[in-house]
């Protein structure tokens, strides 16, 4: 299996080849490089696809995590695109994924060709709701996921009664503590960047559900609104992973915003 040993992290990574524009895709919290599949499979003729487990997920999660930030992150994507030999590229995040793209569009606008920001945000985390995540991922990380909770984490992230909820539940049972904990704290101690996205220069593509349980739409009008060169797209009845959920009209979107920046 690909490995990338960089910035003390071994990231597992998936690249459809080619000499195309290339694609990075970065998943959010919880979720890995699986959850791209849909897009991989309608861009993967055209553009070259790279999806990639961030630090404590998928198959780079290993036995220690040390604390971290999304700057970190940020490092390590360039770090991978240096081990590929990738001058710049399209940054496509979901949620978690969308925070450290749009960081690594601040601290390496250089390698930035543009943005696809699926269900994120500039702002931190919505105070209301903090909390009641913390009891959860609490509960889990010290007696394992009650299935309740496996429920009630999957409503938020993939939406009531998406039929391929137990195949990411069965997923979050093997998730090991240190990492769990460890990468909320990231999601938590993450910084505002709204005031900072005018520096952002390349153009970028806001796609969001519209039942967005996890980040109101309202936030991902205002990240849209402050950047430079930015359009939204409303995806109907979709909530927070709309590029799994509702791959028809993310994929169309990406698709469009794509062959527009190769005109």
């Amino acid at each position: 299996m690909p490995y990338a040993a960089v910035n003390g992290q071994n990231l597992y990574y998936e690249d459809s080849g080619s000499t195309r524009p290339v694609v990075v895709f970065s998943h959010g919290l919880l979720m890995d490089h699986e959850m791209f599949a849909p897009q991989v499979d309608a861009l993967r003729e055209r553009y070259r696809c790279i999806v990639w487990d961030e630090r404590g997920h998928g198959l780079t999660a290993g036995g220690t995590l040390a604390p971290f930030s999304y700057y970190d992150s940020a490092d390590d994507l360039v770090a991978l695109l240096d081990h590929l030999g990738i001058e710049s590229a399209v940054l496509a995040g979901m949620s978690q994924g969308g925070y450290l793209s749009l960081r690594c569009a601040l601290r390496h606008p250089q390698r930035v060709r543009a943005l696809v920001l699926i269900d994120t945000q500039a702002q931190t985390e919505d105070a209301t709701k903090t909390a009641g995540y913390r009891q959860m991922i609490d509960v889990w990380a010290q007696q394992g996921l009650p299935q309740p909770v496996a429920d009630t984490i999957a409503q938020i992230i993939l939406g009531a009664g998406w039929a391929g909820a137990a195949v990411w539940q069965d997923k979050w049972r093997g998730w090991q503590p240190h990492n769990l904990l460890g990468c909320f704290q990231a999601l938590v101690s993450r910084d505002d960047v709204s005031d900072r996205l005018r520096d952002i220069e390349v153009p970028a593509l806001v796609v969001h559900g519209e039942a967005d349980a996890a980040i109101a739409l309202d936030r991902a009008r205002d990240m849209a609104g402050r950047l430079p060169d930015a359009e939204l797209v409303v995806v109907p009845g979709a909530g927070h992973a709309a590029n799994l959920t509702n791959p028809q009209p993310v994929n169309a979107a990406i698709l469009r915003f794509l062959e527009a920046l190769d005109d």
